[in-house]
């Protein structure tokens, strides 16, 4: 019985046999990410147009030092270098950023998308070294877990922003309760992060993903399972937030600029 020759694939010089466009998804993916931090970058250096009456940017809160009526410590500090360019993001977005950073969602993400540690599934390496995270730089990527503390911290912050944004003062200096479409805004990306950092796989670690059992402990059990249920959406919460928090950053600094008019609901 005859044998059809199979043909020999060079593979040192083939990535894939894959006749499919699996480079898009990566290559969105490395749009998007790369996209989110420039604006973030520009927002943070701009030190203007990130508040609105009662709204805070996300960016920039908690605004610790600052010229806006946030700002908890008063203005710039005399402290900072003359050489650095002031801003009061610059002071507090790295927290937030780094949690975002070492998340195991986005690092499978950019590790593909950004390094091709492998770009896809069935697609080779471009490269014949691979060291992993047991050693410098990516060892560093295990502060994940100690960024969730803050993260949570920040959470509550923001969280007071929204209750912030439901105070208004009106031209004689009185404030009155209301609701604008920024409240439900900074509204919508508190619950949206929320989801996202209660959906966090060291978060569902901790609560009870170390224990062997959990048929004898009830309350770990149901936090084991309400942070099972945020992780199952774990990367779409993932998306969400990122854009989120960006187009609240957006919402406010369109308000300030007057671009956009917050039309009060009630």
């Amino acid at each position: 019985m005859a044998h059809a020759q199979l043909p020999v694939v060079d593979q040192p010089r083939v990535l894939t046999m894959r006749q499919d466009a699996w480079w898009v998804q990566p290559a969105v993916v490395a749009v998007v990410l790369t996209s989110f931090v420039v604006y973030a970058t520009w927002a943070a250096f701009q030190n203007a147009h990130y508040t609105f009456g009662p709204y805070l940017s996300p960016f920039y809160s908690p605004e610790l030092f600052g010229s806006s009526p946030h700002a908890l410590f008063g203005p710039k500090p005399g402290w900072w270098p003359g050489w650095v360019p002031f801003s009061p993001a610059l002071i507090i977005l790295p927290f937030p950023g780094l949690f975002r950073v070492t998340c195991y969602y986005y690092r499978g993400a950019y590790y593909k998308a950004m390094w091709a540690d492998p770009p896809s599934c069935t697609v080779r390496e471009p490269r014949h070294t691979y060291l992993g995270e047991h050693s410098f730089p990516l060892i560093v990527q295990n502060i994940h877990r100690y960024f969730l503390y803050i993260a949570f911290i920040f959470l509550v912050i923001l969280a007071h922003d929204a209750w912030n944004a439901l105070w208004f003062t009106d031209a004689a200096g009185h404030t009155h309760f209301g609701i604008g479409v920024g409240t439900l805004v900074l509204t919508l990306n508190v619950v949206l992060l929320s989801c996202y950092t209660f959906g966090c796989h060291s978060f569902r670690h901790i609560v009870g993903g170390y224990l062997d059992r959990l048929a004898n402990r009830p309350v770990r059990r149901t936090a084991y399972a309400c942070a099972s249920c945020f992780n199952r959406w774990h990367m779409r919460w993932a998306w969400m937030s990122l854009f989120g928090v960006a187009l609240t950053d957006l919402y406010v600094r369109l308000c300030s600029m007057g671009v956009l008019h917050d039309f009060r609901i009630l």
